[in-house]
């Protein structure tokens, strides 16, 4: 049975529906998800899809916490509450550990910290407690000469930046994004659900690969001690894995900022919103030269962790260059390993939010997205 498509989309932006209608009817017939939009501040698609499902619903977002992570430090440098070249011991005296004292924080937030993870690895209770990953990676000795190469630090770049925050601010992260960006735009957007809107969190559903994508997977080169199988924390006796990481209370409401955050499509939107545009009367949070600065690619090329090519602004993914080349220079936001996608593009006005249930292949923003930024990006420009 075909899925009916719930929501609105302004005038001029219908071949957006009509293209999120296409998407899903060739969809599993549990297809869950939400599709959200803004240009210059008025939002402009909310679409939705899936048996129980509202504009409302919320879902793990996974990385793409690591968008409102980083949005709150481009917060704090903006204010000069934060200074990117400063070294990250003058916030936090206790990183110089292991060689880590030289280490600048615009370094440690375009991944270039080499401190990806622990020898000995996490437990799942320090995985939902950011202060826990950062007590430990304090004393860690990087895996490679700190500011020399990059590489994808999956499960602790919040936990790192956070604590820069902290020790910065006497706030934890989490407190500083609900205070500054989260409350005042009313956003569905998360990093620590409250208990009363557990019942709106609708569970991480695991990927059903197909027979040829699971082959895929089983290519993939993998190894025990690999830097990636400890930027996952996969080489600990018991791993878990990210459903059962994100359908943990305890991640949900500690909200870790690395791949802790709970949303839907329009907190997602509504958050790059706020921070490029005058939304609902209120002024951008970023102001011009901070949007820059954010957008600017800092580390390209081949990434240690992913082992593969990568690109990185200051804390955000440069999503032009990573993922959709037709956006403009200087988009940023994060994908989530489920399958969610969430950017900024200031050239156009574009702000993106994109949600779904089940874990999408082969990871990171589900495939679908490139369709539907597409399809967005036009009808914006169109406008």
């Amino acid at each position: 049975m075909t899925q009916e498509i719930h929501g609105t989309v302004a005038d001029g932006f219908e071949a957006v529906r009509e293209e999120f209608a296409a998407f899903v009817a060739g969809e599993l017939p549990d297809y869950e998800g939400q599709l959200c939009a803004y240009v210059h501040g008025r939002k402009v698609v909310d679409l939705w899809a899936g048996e129980g499902v509202d504009g409302g619903s919320l879902y793990a977002v996974f990385s793409s916490t690591k968008g409102a992570a980083h949005l709150v430090a481009a917060l704090l440098v903006q204010d000069g509450t934060l200074e990117l070249d400063r070294k990250v011991t003058y916030y936090w005296p206790e990183f110089a550990a292991e060689g880590k004292g030289g280490l600048t924080l615009r370094d440690l937030l375009a991944h270039r910290a080499g401190l990806v993870g622990l020898d000995a690895g996490f437990t799942a209770q320090e995985l939902a407690d950011d202060r826990a990953v950062a007590e430990r990676l304090a004393d860690q000795r990087p895996f490679w000469r700190p500011g020399t190469a990059f590489g994808y630090h999956a499960l602790v770049i919040g936990a790192l930046s956070g604590e820069v925050v902290r020790r910065a601010t006497g706030r934890t992260l989490q407190e500083v994004y609900e205070e500054r960006i989260r409350a005042p735009h009313s956003l569905d957007f998360f990093l620590g659900l409250p208990d009363a809107l557990e019942p709106r969190y609708r569970p991480v559903q695991p990927m059903t690969p197909t027979a040829p994508q699971q082959a895929v997977l089983d290519a993939q080169p993998s190894g025990p001690h690999t830097l990636s199988s400890i930027a996952f924390n996969t080489h600990v006796p018991e791993p878990g894995d990210l459903e059962g990481h994100a359908n943990s209370r305890a991640v949900r409401a500690k909200g870790p900022a690395s791949a802790g955050g709970v949303g839907a499509a329009r907190g997602l939107a509504g958050m790059y919103a706020a921070a490029i545009s005058e939304v609902d009367g209120r002024a951008p949070l970023l102001k011009p030269d901070t949007v820059a600065e954010v957008g600017q690619i800092h580390s390209v090329g081949y990434d240690l962790v992913a082992r593969a090519h990568r690109s990185y602004g200051l804390g955000f993914q440069a999503t032009a260059e990573a993922w959709y080349p037709f956006l403009g220079a200087g988009a940023f936001g994060h994908s989530g390993a489920g399958g969610s996608q969430a950017f900024a593009d200031p050239r156009s006005g574009l702000a993106y939010g994109y949600t779904r249930r089940r874990m999408a292949f082969p990871g990171g923003a589900a495939p679908e997205n490139e369709r539907l930024v597409k399809a967005v990006h036009t009808a914006a420009l169109a406008s």
